[in-house]
């Protein structure tokens, strides 16, 4: 700080320099009168570039002391005693406001970069903290509505979507085909979520995993997570026409309670959910080869959505891997 005030010192001190080691040549009057004051008030301008109040304010003050100074220095006639001395201080005092308001627009200055870098750094932490994948919206309603990180039980809707046979189809064609289809699938799949309010927690290679209800709260995300899915499947399908590399979609989605928090090292950390409800959702999701659909709920689904979900078809009580007895299984679409 005192290096910043001395390197002030010194740049505002350069037009008194000039004008001492000129001044008998120019004249005093014409010198004090236009030229000096004017490259004053270059550096003044400069110094809001420091975004500092106080060091614009202070080169401003050296900017008026050594005018004036200079001034009672030389102490140049014009017209009776009296008016040099009110003449030079009013000039100094121009230069002293200046250097004020210089200062005040540094401020203004700074406030706006200190709140764009906190908005930034907001929008990079929700980002990072909620996953691969956060729409603009989210961010918007998170960075104004806030939410808490600490872990917490959340009622949630889980979907899993995977495409179905895109290794084997990736084996014959080159890595950029593999990734520009697989990065245009998503986009659409993505868009989708945004709109009906969910977000992608995690990409799963071909797949991802996606949650309804958090971080943010929802009324009913398994009204929300079906809509979603049945357009994602009418999205695909048109995209299936339109390609030379039509892919198959599977999506499972079951309704309940997760633990929900940030999780992860002390280095890094990451929003996500765990427990039953996501290894089931994950379950239903893989049963679709098994009964070679796209779209499977759970019966926590069926009763919540009631009904606006009439054409689902029932597949019974089915042995799921990891659960010790059946479970109900639903087929959508």
């Amino acid at each position: 700080m005192i290096r910043r005030y001395i390197g002030a010192l010194i740049e505002t001190s350069m037009p008194t320099v000039a004008l001492a080691l000129h001044i008998n040549s120019m004249g005093s009057v014409a010198a004090l009168g236009f030229v000096t004051p004017m490259t004053y008030f270059i550096f003044i301008i400069l110094s809001t570039l420091r975004l500092d109040f106080w060091l614009s304010t202070f080169t401003g003050a050296v900017a008026a002391v050594q005018l004036f100074c200079m001034a009672m220095f030389y102490h140049p006639a014009i017209g009776d005693q009296a008016e040099p001395l009110y003449y030079h201080a009013a000039r100094s005092l121009i230069l002293l406001i200046c250097g004020m308001l210089a200062g005040a627009v540094g401020m203004q200055l700074r406030r706006q970069f200190e709140a764009s870098i906190k908005a930034a750094t907001a929008r990079d932490r929700i980002t990072n903290l909620f996953g691969q994948h956060v729409s603009p919206q989210v961010v918007e309603r998170l960075m104004a509505e806030g939410t808490k990180t600490d872990s917490d039980i959340r009622r949630v809707a889980v979907m899993f979507v995977d495409f179905r046979s895109f290794t084997a189809g990736a084996r014959t064609r080159t890595p950029q085909e593999v990734v520009d289809r697989l990065d245009g699938a998503f986009a659409v799949l993505v868009d989708i979520l945004d709109r009906h309010g969910g977000i992608v927690n995690k990409f799963l290679g071909d797949g991802f995993l996606a949650l309804f209800g958090a971080p943010l709260e929802a009324p009913d995300p398994a009204h929300r997570a079906v809509a979603a899915a049945r357009e994602m499947l009418e999205a695909n399908a048109r995209i299936n026409e339109a390609t030379t590399w039509p892919l198959r979609i599977g999506i499972g989605i079951h309704l309940g309670e997760v633990v929900a928090g940030n999780i992860g090292s002390p280095r890094r950390k990451e929003y996500t959910v765990i427990g039953d409800t996501v290894n089931f959702a994950s379950r239903l999701e893989a049963l679709n080869k098994d009964f070679n659909s796209q779209f499977l709920i759970s019966e926590a689904v069926r009763d919540a959505l009631g009904e606006a979900c009439g054409d689902a078809v029932s597949l019974g009580e089915i042995e799921v891997r990891g659960y010790e007895r059946p479970m109900a299984v639903w087929r959508l679409g």
